[in-house]
């Protein structure tokens, strides 16, 4: 017979207990601060971030620090935390074409107008572990100059211009946004939320099924038209006014995928765009997005939708990381006597199973 495990909240309350105490680590050993997990941990305060839907790098620290560094407990503190907030409105569509750029960089052109801007990136390191950073190395200061006054239009606006590229999809003006965060999810889905989805959805489900549009599974070729990082401004259209009033900046990863369309009876040959956004410096997870976005477009251009990253509903209902944790990680309350049951039930069987067998046996002899 099974027995339930017993301990009620004194057990809990020593298993948090027991939870700070590890989370804590070695008193001998300083213990790290937000500013160190903001400026240090940078990439993993973004993805907090943009996966929490909330742009606030000391939070995101907070929530990284109580999580103990597991990035998925650090967004669903987040996204709880910022179902706790008033909402006084949205704020004007941001302009990422004048982004302040610290990265930019294009596949597509090399003499892109504007310039390839590297930047902060691991693309050409070695990927071989440093050992001096364990010996607190303190980097030589990064080489300095005047900031450029050069334009740096978007790669798809100049082939646009030349009518290369499919229109950039434009919603009607006074069409109401869709919001995740206040509607369920329902089918079939404008792009708007699939975006919103996207941006929401876990990094590593969305960079595998952007992969698996590269080996097939979704007949997606894509080029990196253009992906860049910086700091935009963010405008807030208040009544009291009239007039859009700046908040401040906000540091946004940008991507734009150019794709193949080979055309139709009624369209051209052209390119198609996959677009991906992220809070801070998210390359793989804008990248991920576009393609995935890209995919999901396949019926827009009458093409064949058999792949999983091109099937709208399997992607979103399934990209959230907070609500696959929550059904994954249930199956660790307590299941007493749903299991019971399953248990009651296959004793059944087995013993009908054995019976029949046995009276078989019993026929076969009397024969």
């Amino acid at each position: 017979m099974y027995v339930a495990v017993k301990g009620g909240e004194r057990a809990i309350e020593n298993a948090h207990r027991l939870l700070a105490h590890e989370r804590r680590g070695d008193r001998d050993v300083p213990e790290v601060t937000l500013a160190q997990i903001s400026e240090q941990l940078a990439l993993g305060v973004d993805r907090v971030m943009t996966e929490g839907s909330l742009y606030d790098r000391e939070l995101a620290a907070l929530a990284i620090k109580q999580a103990r560094g597991d990035m998925i407990e650090a967004i669903f503190l987040v996204r709880a935390f910022r179902a706790t907030l008033p909402r006084f409105g949205a704020t004007e569509p941001v302009n990422t074409g004048e982004m302040q750029v610290r990265r930019r960089i294009s596949s597509t052109f090399k003499d892109v107008p504007g310039g390839q801007i590297l930047g902060p990136t691991f693309d050409y390191t070695h990927r071989l572990l440093d050992p001096q950073l364990a010996e607190g190395f303190v980097p030589e200061r990064p080489a300095t100059s005047e900031a450029s006054q050069a334009a740096t239009p978007r790669v798809t606006d100049i082939l646009g211009r030349d009518g290369l590229i499919e229109p950039s999809p434009q919603a009607e003006a006074d069409a109401p946004v869709g919001d995740l965060t206040r509607e369920p999810l329902s089918f079939p889905a404008d792009r708007d939320l699939r975006l919103q989805n996207l941006a929401r959805g876990d990094e590593g489900f969305l960079l595998a099924l952007g992969y698996s549009t590269q080996r097939g599974y979704g007949r997606n070729h894509p080029f990196a038209g253009e992906i860049r990082f910086g700091e935009v401004e963010v405008e807030f259209s208040a009544e009291d006014v009239g007039f859009a009033v700046p908040l401040g900046s906000i540091a946004l990863t940008e991507c734009q995928m150019v794709n193949q369309f080979k055309g139709s009876t009624t369209e051209a040959p052209c390119f198609t765009r996959g677009y991906g956004l992220a809070f801070g410096q998210s390359e793989r997870k804008t990248m991920s997005m576009a393609l995935v976005d890209r995919a999901l477009r396949a019926r827009e251009f009458g093409e064949e939708a058999a792949a999983p990253a091109q099937d709208e509903e399997f992607v979103m209902s399934h990209s959230d990381n907070v609500q696959s944790t929550g059904f994954v990680e249930h199956l660790k309350l307590p299941h007493y006597v749903d299991f019971q049951s399953e248990l009651g039930l296959l004793r059944k069987l087995r013993q009908e199973f054995a019976d029949a067998n046995q009276e078989t046996a019993l026929q076969e002899a009397a024969e």
